[in-house]
């Protein structure tokens, strides 16, 4: 059985390459999907990468929300199909309303761009079920506007349905609202962060580790639990 798994490519996106390499790594299939796609070509999962889609113009997001491909994705998302956003993907996922609350600008209004630790707070979703719950982690992370907002209802719903699924440690980055790196939806399929997973799949290229540079593969477990999943529905 080979799993197909789409990765989109909006104008502005930049991280799609990498999404495409890390799939392939977990042993998957990569599908390449253009914003003006009118299907998602039977894919079994689909991956909604980093970068600055439309030039981020109007609001990170706004406009790939609105893209035809953003459309069937909402469509296969509410019947169950899993969906990762990272980064930009993860304000893509806010702006369609598949996610809760809003991204902003940093705290300090500067962009940032390192390794930055973890801790996993769900593994009830098809990305993350490889993870062991509050497992400490490290992957990239690197943007401008990933200060997570919502207002206190929401927060209350969030944390009280546990629905935070990566929370930053040691330091908050950008300000997020209770330290939120990282959201599932209710029903699990979707799940969003602003770290970027696909950096962190291959030794040699990923953060640092106690065992050597540039060892740091804690990324892969995203690509190869949504293959578990989909192996074992």
């Amino acid at each position: 059985m080979t799993i197909k798994i789409g990765v989109v490519t909006f104008p502005g996106t930049l991280d799609d390459r990498d999404a495409q390499r890390a799939v392939r790594l977990a042993g998957a299939e990569a599908v390449p999907l253009w914003h003006a796609d009118a299907n998602l070509h039977k894919v079994d999962a689909v991956v909604l990468p980093g970068g600055f889609s439309y030039g981020d113009y109007l609001r990170c997001g706004a406009i790939a929300a609105q893209a035809p491909v953003t459309a069937e994705i909402i469509k296969a998302a509410n019947g169950g199909l899993p969906v990762l956003g990272i980064c930009n993907g993860f304000q893509v996922l806010v702006e369609a309303h598949l996610l809760p609350g809003g991204l902003i600008r940093n705290e300090n209004q500067h962009f940032i761009c390192r390794d930055q630790r973890l801790r996993v707070e769900n593994v009830n979703t098809p990305w993350t079920n490889e993870f062991a719950l509050n497992e400490e982690i490290t992957i990239p992370l690197k943007n401008g506007e990933g200060g997570y907002i919502a207002d206190e209802e929401t927060l209350k719903r969030l944390e009280g349905e546990g629905l935070v699924a990566f929370r930053y440690l040691d330091s908050n980055p950008n300000g997020s609202m209770n330290d939120i790196a990282g959201l599932r939806n209710e029903r699990g399929n979707v799940v969003g962060l602003m770290p970027h997973p696909e950096h962190a799949v291959e030794p040699g290229f990923g953060p640092d580790t106690n065992i050597a540079m540039k060892s740091g593969v804690d990324g892969l477990k995203f690509f190869t639990s949504v293959i578990h999943s989909l192996v074992n529905a």
